[in-house]
């Protein structure tokens, strides 16, 4: 359980670090990403109202003056604008501040982005936009190569960075778990031992209380105190038991003697008693057993594991009311299906604690149904030793349904 703990532990962890990192890394590269769209889209709306160039290059033909240019803006972008008119013929093309395009590649880019209709975007490594001018249709590319790279180089440092810090704060997070579970372990430790050794220190007073009752009776004969008493002591004793059980099941977990049987005969001669049972107390009980299966895991366990979700079932079924056993395989797995009808509707918060230790639905019939509330946490135990896994569900409000499902 420590282990399983311990492993929740760190996968939780490093998966919110991994969530942080991940939303950290991806904003500031959308943000990186968008200063460089922005900055581009700047330089080309000054292009654009200065018919392709920039203002101080076009003052002679009536271009604005700059306002808050940075001065070297001009020497350190790479442009070319292509004027086409409304049927797509070339009005005018300017290459003079780029020399990786001529004015034939120059209008292939014009055109095709014409054919997408984008007012704006990317064309490769170029940053284009489009404005209505002369009667015709001006497109101006900015060269961002540059920046691009940029972005990409920042993008893959980041990446890395983020990835070894990762790495690095993972193995540190997995190192420590163990530190920082360590008082959790040992409270778990001793709480088993305590149930344990407590069990076993109740046992023999147990014993003795029920050997003096016997010879009581035998000596005063039938008395209300005296059944009284051996029947709370045997109560008490099963709860004991069953405790010691959890206890061991827990501290082993897996540790059972695994071995091929035929579990559909085990099932079956568990079952066979509650015939008799249900009909003494006026209820159906129903068995439908998949003959011939095989299940590798251990035989006592799953005869216990039968008695106590059938016990359980018997319990809280009203007079009248049908018990359903059912066991087959389903695909690579066998599935043991235990139902009954309750007296009350059962709520979703009931059904996903019915299996904590001492847990029961209505607490006030504890002691007309008897038992202790611990039979479905050891049947839980049996099933998750095995591998296997176990629910309860309802299937109209006012039926209890569970399903135990052990792998092939």
């Amino acid at each position: 359980m420590i282990r399983r703990l311990r492993l929740k532990f760190s996968l939780l962890l490093t998966g919110s670090l991994l969530a942080l990192f991940a939303v950290i890394v991806t904003s500031m590269n959308v943000i990186n990403y968008h200063a460089v769209v922005r900055e581009a889209d700047q330089t080309l709306a000054l292009l654009v109202g200065n018919e392709g160039r920039f203002p101080d290059l076009a003052a002679d033909k009536g271009g604005r003056p700059p306002h808050d240019m940075p001065p070297e803006l001009p020497y350190e972008s790479r442009y070319f604008s292509v004027l086409l008119d409304g049927d797509g013929g070339v009005l005018r093309t300017d290459t003079s501040r780029i020399s990786a395009v001529d004015d034939a590649s120059a209008v292939e880019y014009a055109r095709t982005v014409l054919r997408d209709g984008g007012e704006r975007g990317f064309e490769g490594q170029y940053r284009y936009t489009r404005a209505e001018q002369d009667g015709g249709v001006l497109l101006v590319f900015l060269d961002c190569g540059r920046s691009l790279d940029a972005f990409r180089q920042f993008l893959y440092t980041s990446l890395a960075v983020a990835l070894t810090g990762f790495a690095v704060v993972s193995l540190l997070f997995c190192f420590f778990s163990g530190r920082i579970l360590r008082p959790i372990a040992e409270s778990y430790e001793k709480q088993k031992r305590f149930i344990t050794d407590a069990g076993h220190e109740i046992k023999t007073p147990l014993t003795i209380i029920q050997a003096n009752a016997d010879i009581l009776e035998m000596e005063l004969g039938e008395n209300e105190s005296l059944h009284d008493i051996r029947q709370q002591t045997r109560r008490l004793s099963e709860l004991t038991g069953d405790l010691i059980l959890l206890s061991r099941m827990e501290e082993a977990e897996n540790a059972l003697p695994l071995i091929e049987f035929p579990v559909s005969e085990a099932i079956e001669d568990a079952a066979a008693p509650f015939q008799t049972l249900a009909k003494q107390q006026g209820k159906r009980f129903l068995c439908s057993i998949q003959p011939m299966l095989t299940l590798r895991g251990d035989d006592k366990s799953i005869r216990r594991l039968v008695l106590l979700l059938l016990d359980n079932a018997l319990k809280y079924t009203p007079t009248d009311g049908t018990i359903a056993l059912r066991f087959a395989a389903q695909g690579r797995s066998l599935c043991l299906t235990v139902t009954n009808p309750t007296e009350t509707a059962l709520t979703p918060s009931e059904l996903t604690r019915v299996f904590d230790r001492f847990y029961r639905i209505d607490p006030s019939r504890s002691s007309d149904t008897g038992g202790h509330g611990i039979g479905l946490s050891v049947a839980k135990a049996i099933v998750t030793a095995h591998g296997g896994r176990i629910q309860a569900d309802t299937q109209t409000g006012c039926d209890f349904r569970v399903t135990a499902i052990f792998p092939l």
